[in-house]
Order: structure tokens, then C-alpha cells, then sequence
């Protein structure tokens, strides 16, 4: 990376990680709107990235639908609630798109694969960033800030970030044998493991540092650790499958939206998969009072 690359990078992080952090521990709507925004802009990039491969997705349905799905599940109380309708948002623009492309997809427009990547980028996207809302409300708050909540939705954006700095660095000065070059180039073995160390570390220091002063939170070091290993892994995978896409359509970014950064997906790809691992790790029993 050109240190002019380096240098936009540091300030848009100096500039975006103080003011997400902020929105987060405020919570409320403040918090649903910025997640529904990221959800409607990863989408819009995901469906330019699929036709770039050959699809016509609905952009403007599925960046509706993207909004619909995080905006069910901050309003629902319960998991199963926000499961059903979110569902329910699916199917719905499903049909929708299904019949859309009766008049605006011809058999030779790809119909069933603009139709595909549509739902897809709702599923993809604003399924993933969805599991932010519900991080947050963990363990449910009597009353004021839920702090217990904001910490716990942000262990897997800090075990996911620093293994993905920790790979960068490591394989840029040390990475020779290649990961997948096939699919991502830059990827090397030792940038994995490096990331896979910098995640149980990170997430270790951040739950004696953090977790370990709220009565809510029964995450100690130990159960950090353990809880960083599927994370980093999972988000090791999901940085591989968004550079798989992007490869695809011929593209060096999902987007330009954050310089030096590129897209939403280029910066949360791996949290789109890391969000929603965590919540269900911490659904095992003993894990969350």
C-alpha cells in the first residue's frame, strides 16, 4: 500500500471509528439509522459488483428491502419475531422482483440471476449488519444505556479488525506462500495465522479490560479467547468470499465511498459474518447471564 494510501486510510478510520463508537454506545435510532445506511449502500454495492458479472439486479427494490429488514428487527423485541419478519421482508421482495422481471427482465436479460443476486444482497447485506441491532441489545438494559450491550457488539468488530490488521502487516513484510492466490493475491499463510493470533490476543485484552467490569457480562478472558478463534476464522472467510465477487466482476473495490478503505463491504465484509456468529455463540448457555 502507497503511503498515500496509508495516510487516507489512518484519517478516515481517526475520523469514522470516533464517531461509530459514539453512535453505538448512544444507541437508539441514531444507531438503527447509521446501520440501516451501511446496509443500503453495502447492498447498492453488492448488486454493482454482480453486474459486473452479468446480472440486472433492482437496485433500488433491493436497497428498499435492505432498509425494511434492518428496520423489522429494530422493532422487534425477540429474535423470533425479527426472524419472521424479516422472512416476511424476503419472500416479499422475492415476489416482487420475480414479477418486476416479467416486464423488465426478458428471457435474455437473466432473469432468474437478476432475480437471484436482488434477494441475495438483502440476505447477504442487511441480514448481516441486522445482527449489529441485536448484539446491542445484549443482555436486555432495565434502564439508561445498555453498556453491557455496546461492548459485546463491539468484540467482534475489535477481533475482527485487529486480526485483519495483524494480516495485512504480517504477510506484507513476511507472507511469501499465498493463501488462495486464485482468489485473493494478497492473502498469504502467514498473514492468516498472524490474524488468527492478533484476534484471540485482542480479544482476550478486551474482555479483561471491558467485559470484565459489567455483573451483565460473564465473557472472561479465557471464554474471549475461545470465542475469538471461530470469529477470526469465519471472518477470514468472509474477506476471501467478497474478494471472490469482486474478482469476478473485475473489480479492485466493492466501492469509493471511503478513501483509502474502498466500499461498506470492502470494510465490513467480514463483520457481515462475524455479526451474526457472535450472537449465536453467545446463545450457547453459560456464556451471557
Amino acid at each position: 500500500m502507497a503511503f498515500g494510501d496509508l495516510s487516507r486510510r489512518v484519517a478516515v478510520a481517526g475520523v469514522g471509528i470516533p464517531v461509530g463508537v459514539l453512535v453505538l454506545v448512544v444507541g437508539g435510532w441514531a444507531f438503527v439509522g447509521l446501520v440501516a445506511i451501511l446496509a443500503a449502500l453495502g447492498c447498492r454495492e453488492f448488486y454493482i459488483l454482480a453486474a459486473g458479472s452479468g446480472a440486472r439486479p433492482f437496485t433500488l427494490l433491493g436497497m428498499l428491502g435492505s432498509l425494511a429488514v434492518v428496520l423489522v428487527v429494530a422493532l422487534s423485541p425477540d429474535l423470533g419475531r425479527a426472524a419472521a419478519g424479516t422472512w416476511l421482508v424476503v419472500l416479499t421482495l422475492f415476489f416482487l422482483t420475480l414479477s418486476l422481471a416479467v416486464w423488465r427482465r426478458w428471457p435474455d436479460g437473466n432473469p432468474a440471476y437478476s432475480v437471484s443476486a436482488t434477494v441475495a444482497g438483502v440476505i447477504y447485506v442487511a441480514g448481516g449488519f441486522s445482527f449489529a441491532i441485536l448484539l446491542r441489545g445484549l443482555p436486555p438494559a432495565s434502564a439508561g444505556l445498555n453498556w453491557a450491550g455496546a461492548l459485546i457488539l463491539i468484540f467482534p468488530l475489535v477481533v475482527t479488525w485487529m486480526g485483519d490488521s495483524a494480516a495485512y502487516f504480517a504477510g506484507s513484510r513476511w507472507g511469501r506462500k499465498k493463501l488462495l492466490p486464485t482468489v485473493s493475491p494478497g492473502k498469504t499463510v502467514v498473514g492468516g495465522v498472524a490474524g488468527l493470533v492478533a484476534s484471540m490476543i485482542s480479544g482476550g485484552l478486551f474482555a479483561a479490560l471491558a467485559l470484565a467490569h459489567f455483573s451483565e457480562v460473564s465473557i472472561s478472558p479465557i471464554h474471549a479467547v475461545l470465542l475469538a478463534i471461530p470469529v477470526a476464522l469465519v471472518a477470514q472467510v468472509g474477506d476471501l468470499a467478497e474478494s471472490l465477487l469482486k474478482r469476478e466482476a473485475g473489480a479492485k473495490d466493492s466501492g469509493a465511498l471511503l478513501p483509502g478503505h474502498g466500499g461498506v463491504l470492502d470494510r465490513f465484509d467480514a463483520i457481515l459474518l462475524t455479526l451474526p456468529l457472535t450472537y449465536a455463540l453467545l446463545q450457547i448457555p453459560g456464556v451471557l447471564p
